[in-house]
């Protein structure tokens, strides 16, 4: 049923607006600050504010797209939605969380962003954010009420993809310690029944190893 979902939302992207980009996608793409003021200033930007280009992005998604944050700022101060989905399911929201766009997600967070949104993996914005070592961007959002242990279509929390998708380095080590501090359960399986623990020792990931021990793993 999510499946279908999504394809619903998918076709209703496509056939709300062109799949072609706008005027105001060009100057986002250009980064073009003068041309998106006037824009935002002029008739045209209740039709163009949510229009889609090719990949079903609105010119606020391609702004975080391209860390436009200048414009980021003025489309998300004209309305521009920081939950509309793209062709591939992400929202400027999650996008942010994702690439660590910090000075963005800030934005979306501070203009209605749903932290109970996922991506197409059914993971929660945390999760990509600590599995690429986007330490800021985690901090941020464990000051928010984001669910920590949220499990994803893979069955991994963010702790999880701390671990078993990293190198075990000292960036992760530090969002690993972050995650615990912030409450996460160290003893949340995979969907193969291993746990965070097993899965720092069969990399042999020992200062994670100790942390997990000493939050009770």
């Amino acid at each position: 049923m999510e499946k279908m979902s999504n394809l619903l939302t998918l076709v209703g992207i496509l056939m709300a607006s062109p799949a072609q980009a706008t005027p105001l996608h060009d100057a986002v793409t250009q980064n073009n600050l003068t041309e998106v003021r006037a824009i935002m200033s002029s008739e045209k930007r209740p039709q163009l504010l949510e229009m889609r280009d090719e990949l079903g992005r609105t010119p606020l998604q391609l702004s975080v797209h391209l860390n436009r944050v200048e414009i980021a700022k003025i489309l998300i101060s004209h309305g521009a939605d920081v939950n509309a989905r793209d062709a591939k399911q992400d929202t400027p929201y999650l996008l942010a969380g994702a690439e660590g766009r910090n000075e963005i997600l800030k934005l979306t967070l501070e203009n209605g962003a749903d932290l109970k949104s996922t991506n197409r993996y059914g993971g929660t914005a945390l999760i990509p954010a600590a599995e690429k070592g986007h330490l800021e961007t985690v901090r941020i959002l464990l000051k928010t009420k984001i669910e920590i242990d949220h499990v994803n279509r893979l069955g991994w929390t963010a702790l999880l993809e701390a671990i078993v998708l990293s190198d075990g380095g000292e960036i992760h080590q530090k969002i690993v310690q972050e995650l615990i501090n912030a409450g996460a359960n160290v003893r949340i399986p995979d969907k193969d029944g291993v746990t965070p623990l097993q899965h720092a020792q069969k990399r042999n990931y020992q200062k994670i190893i100790e942390m997990l021990k000493k939050a009770g793993a």
